[in-house]
C-alpha cells in the first residue's frame, strides 16, 4: 500500500516575497530523506501507521529503520531484572512491526528495551545510533473531563531527542450516532 505525499517546500524569511507579498517555497525533493530513523512502538493503533509512514520515505535514500519497542521497569524493581525479554507481548510488538515492514520492502531492526521512562530510553537510543529521525505514535485518547491528553513520553521526547521528531496522531474516532427506540414500537430510529 503506498502512499501519496505532497511534495515538501520551505520557505526562509530571508526569501524575497513572492506574488502578493508571499514568501517564494523552495522546493527540496529529498526534504523527507533520512538515514536513520528511530521507530517508537509501543503496541497501539498508531505502530502500523508509523511503520509504513517511514518504511514508504525510507525507499528513497535507503534510510535504515530501527524499531525500538520500551518496557518501563517500575521502581521497586531492580533496573537489570530480565522483565523484557520473557514478555511475549512485547516481542509480539516487534515481529508485528518487523512483518509490516517486510510486505512494504523495507527492513526493520527490532529492539527491545527496559528503561525507567520510555521517553528517555528513546532519545538514548536516537542519540547512540546517531538517528537522524525519531518517530512517535500519539492515540487520540481523552482524559475524564474531555481533554486531549499527551502523555508524559512526547513531551520528554521533543524536549531532549538529538534528531528531527515526527509526532504521528491517530485519527479522531467517530462519534457513534445515537440510537433511539421509538416509544411502544420496539424499533430503532436513528
Amino acid at each position: 500500500m503506498a502512499a501519496d505525499f505532497p511534495p515538501v517546500a520551505k520557505v526562509r524569511a530571508t526569501d524575497p516575497p513572492g506574488p502578493r507579498g508571499s514568501p517564494t517555497q523552495v522546493s527540496e525533493p529529498n526534504a523527507s530523506a533520512f538515514r536513520r530513523a528511530i521507530l517508537a512502538l509501543a503496541g497501539g493503533s498508531s505502530d502500523d501507521r508509523i511503520v509504513r509512514l517511514a518504511a514508504e520515505l525510507a525507499k528513497p535514500a535507503h534510510g535504515e529503520l530501527v524499531g525500538v519497542h520500551v518496557v518501563e521497569i517500575g521502581w521497586s524493581m531492580p533496573l537489570d531484572a530480565d522483565v523484557a525479554a520473557r514478555s511475549e507481548a512485547a516481542q509480539q510488538i516487534l515481529d508485528h512491526a518487523e512483518l509490516e515492514a517486510e510486505q512494504l520492502k523495507s527492513r526493520l531492526e527490532p529492539v527491545l528495551l527496559q528503561a525507567r521512562e520510555v521517553g528517555a530510553a528513546l532519545v538514548d537510543e536516537a542519540t547512540e545510533r546517531g538517528a537522524d529521525l525519531l518517530v512517535v505514535g500519539l492515540p487520540y485518547r481523552k482524559r475524564f473531563g474531555g481533554d486531549f491528553a499527551i502523555g508524559r513520553t512526547i513531551p520528554y521526547v521533543l524536549k531532549h531527542a538529538p534528531c528531527e521528531v515526527w509526532v504521528v496522531r491517530e485519527p479522531i474516532p467517530a462519534e457513534p450516532v445515537p440510537v433511539a427506540v421509538a416509544a411502544g414500537t420496539g424499533k430503532e430510529q436513528r
